[in-house]
């Protein structure tokens, strides 16, 4: 079993490959450092995250897997199409924001204390499978409230320098489900919720692409 003081052969060099992606940027897509991996990816679950925020009376949050986290330095952000808020932590209400990626240096010191909420979007099925339940497992541990999480059960059309598909974890949403339960039945007092999206619908077929719309299951415990 891996850990933290021990992860795979594999997580070690994924992080190294997303260090250098952070730094040199996406070449072949023509992204530039700044572009590649700019940590957005979040404005679609911020209501979600603000209901449990509410819920909990967290004051402080810890975004595991944050990219450049420039979500939280932009004002005037556009959330849905329906609202502008001038920053995410006036929106949420957090006195606190703390932001941790193992890839991008200034964010790469992992935090030494715990946080009333944790999240992680967009991130799990970016990890090597054998340190998924370990880096769970540390998300739990850092949260004092809740965590919230939303996994892609489906290949990303981006592959990674290495020709790997960037999802590099992927199961169903049971799969899922299943392994978050095991991890947070140790962790009785912390709320969660997680969001497994999948895709319906036909495959290419012919080289004709059917439409194939997203489905959430989500899988949480509100405490």
């Amino acid at each position: 079993m891996y850990t933290r003081d021990n992860p795979s052969p594999e997580y070690l060099a994924m992080v190294q490959m997303y260090e250098t992606l952070h730094t040199a940027g996406e070449q072949a897509e023509g992204k530039s450092a700044e572009e590649t991996f700019p940590g957005k990816m979040l404005v679609g679950h911020v209501r979600e995250i603000k209901a449990l925020i509410e819920r909990t009376g967290a004051r402080d949050l810890l975004d595991y897997g944050a990219g450049k986290g420039l979500a939280y330095s932009e004002g005037n952000l556009r959330i849905d199409n329906q609202l502008t808020v001038s920053s995410l932590q006036d929106y949420w209400g957090l006195d606190e924001i703390r932001c941790y990626d193992p890839g991008h240096a200034p964010f790469a010191q992992l935090p030494d204390r715990p946080y009333d909420a944790v999240i992680s979007t967009d991130v799990l099925e970016h990890i090597t499978e054998p340190d998924v339940p370990w880096i769970i497992e540390e998300m739990f541990s850092l949260a004092r409230k809740f965590v919230f999480a939303n996994v892609a059960c489906y290949p990303a059309v981006k592959h990674l320098p290495n020709g790997q598909n960037a999802h590099c974890t992927l199961h169903t949403p049971e799969w899922w489900a299943g392994l978050v339960h095991g991890i947070a039945m140790r962790h009785t007092d912390i709320a969660y919720r997680f969001v497994m999206t999948d895709k319906s619908g036909p495959r290419k077929k012919l080289g004709l692409s059917g439409k194939r719309r997203k489905v959430n299951h989500v899988f949480e415990r509100l405490v």
